[in-house]
């Protein structure tokens, strides 16, 4: 089985699909691509720390793992 891997993701000890070297999850970038319907060049705007390849691989990853993602964001709209 090949082992996938991203340039710019990173997984915390618990799993969390994190943007190397920064603070921002995945979900974060996700979020603000359902919610707002934000494409790449938007979200850089919004976060110009980012650049647009950290968003790319974002989402990306996102697609690749969309039930998982999902589910983490479904898990914490019910927890707030």
């Amino acid at each position: 089985m090949a082992i996938m891997t991203y340039a710019h993701i990173e997984l915390t000890s618990k799993g969390v699909p994190m943007i190397s070297g920064t603070r921002t999850k995945v979900e974060d970038i996700v979020l603000d691509h359902l919610a707002y319907h934000w494409n790449a060049d938007e979200i850089h705007k919004q976060h110009p720390d980012l650049s647009l390849a950290q968003i790319h691989s974002a989402l990306a990853y996102y697609y690749d793992h969309q039930e998982d993602v999902d589910r983490e964001i479904e898990k914490g709209l019910r927890e707030v």
